[in-house]
């Protein structure tokens, strides 16, 4: 038996994809991926840590905001909310230099980002608070 990576998971689950906002949606995987690469950092405080493995929850959460069984490559959004929030905050602290060397894609992390935090922003609108307080970002 051979197990799957979960950003594999969520690669072939985006793959086909190209609907609207695909754009952004489509980084998902490589975003989920960078969260898990993070880890491995011994820069990182137990705050961000516990910010990152809540991102990483998030996306597997099967019920979550903006369920993916229900809205389809839809229901990402939400995930790669939290993700991109938790991620400016680390680069708050260490600078989008220090996640562009752990970025895999050739892409600017910042732009990358920056596109998804204010793609997912205009369309969650009074989900945002929800969507953090479930991930326990917010109280």
């Amino acid at each position: 038996m051979e197990f799957k990576d979960f950003s594999d998971t969520l690669r072939e689950n985006l793959d086909s994809f190209e609907g609207e906002y695909a754009s952004f949606i489509d980084c998902g995987p490589n975003l989920f991926t960078l969260l898990c690469d993070l880890l491995d950092n011994k820069k990182l405080s137990k705050e961000s840590r516990l910010e990152i493995n809540a991102a990483i929850a998030y996306y597997v959460i099967p019920n979550d905001v903006i369920p993916e069984e229900v809205y389809g490559p839809y229901g990402y959004i939400d995930d790669i909310f939290v993700t991109v929030y938790v991620l400016r905050r680390i680069a708050d602290n260490h600078g989008y230099d220090f996640l562009q060397e752990i970025w895999r894609p050739n892409n600017n992390i910042k732009d990358v980002i920056d596109d998804c935090y204010n793609h997912s922003l205009e369309l969650l609108e009074d989900k945002v608070y929800p969507i953090l307080s479930y991930s326990g970002l917010v109280d």
